[in-house]
């Protein structure tokens, strides 16, 4: 009988998740919330571009810096969600704001989390609320399929809970959808629920627990190219303005679209054909 006990007990210790360690915090200012072991994995150089350098979102730059800021300082700030066009630097833009809190002497740490790690969540935080730092909590390209059950977890994130979300954490999503949810499964649910409002309800609130909505919209022409005048200047590339603008639109037309991914994947090209360096 005490065999078997014993036998109950480890399968029982082997099953239970072991206690989360905190990595050193100063030793990065970005971090990659990773599972199976659950873990935070510091990121020394975090890819992004120089706000400056962002096109076309001065409104959205300028308010979710002025967000970004009064967390930083300990102050009040919003939870953001940053929804539309594909390719219109919505990601850019989040880590952009993080590398300007830190140029002007804020402490801030960035920790980028995946969609399918959202049910690891309630662990996570956790963990970054014991710590002292204050954390800006990512998650890129946020969404959710019609049997997708990860939304609930979500809450989690941007509600707290019965304990409340901490003090020292703040969340920012990217996503295509501005109810995170496909439209379709939206309309579904009001043509065939026994109670279209209340089914729809528990699917669209959850945008609205973010106190901050940015939408990003398609660039015009004039924007796209402003996009690539400016990385040219930015990297020292020159280059002649009739024959940048004709080798632009002619790229823009081949891709069917105008974005912020696409003048950068010109401008990818452009200065790879000139010898320029991006590193």
């Amino acid at each position: 009988m005490s065999e078997e006990l014993t036998r109950i007990a480890a399968a029982l210790e082997r099953m239970a998740p072991a206690p989360l360690e905190a990595p050193d915090f100063d030793s990065a200012q970005a971090f990659i919330w990773q599972t199976a072991p659950e873990r935070l994995t510091p990121v020394t150089k975090v890819s992004r571009v120089d706000i400056g350098l962002l096109v076309g979102v001065d409104r959205s730059r300028d308010t979710l810096l002025a967000n970004t800021l009064q967390f930083a300082r300990g102050h009040g700030a919003n939870n953001a969600l940053l929804w539309g066009a594909r390719g219109m630097g919505k990601s850019s833009l989040v880590k952009a704001i993080h590398a300007e809190v830190l140029r002007q002497g804020l402490p801030l740490k960035i920790v980028e989390l995946q969609r399918e790690d959202l049910p690891t969540v309630a662990r996570l935080m956790q963990l970054l609320g014991a710590s002292t730092h204050r954390f800006l909590l990512f998650c890129d390209d946020l969404s959710f399929s019609h049997d997708d059950q990860h939304y609930k977890s979500l809450k989690a994130v941007l509600d707290g809970g019965i304990a409340g979300r901490p003090d020292n954490v703040l969340f920012y999503a990217t996503s295509n959808r501005r109810h995170l949810m496909p439209r379709d499964m939206i309309e579904n649910e009001r043509s065939s629920a026994i109670n279209p409002a209340e089914a729809v309800e528990e699917k669209v609130s959850l945008s609205d627990r973010f106190g901050l909505w940015l939408g990003f919209h398609p660039c015009g022409q004039d924007e796209y190219l402003a996009m690539i005048d400016g990385y040219c200047a930015a990297h020292g590339l020159s280059v002649d303005p009739d024959t940048l603008r004709a080798e632009a639109l002619e790229w823009q037309a081949t891709r069917g679209a105008r974005s912020g991914r696409v003048a950068w994947q010109f401008f990818t090209d452009l200065a790879g054909r000139h010898g320029v360096s991006l590193g």
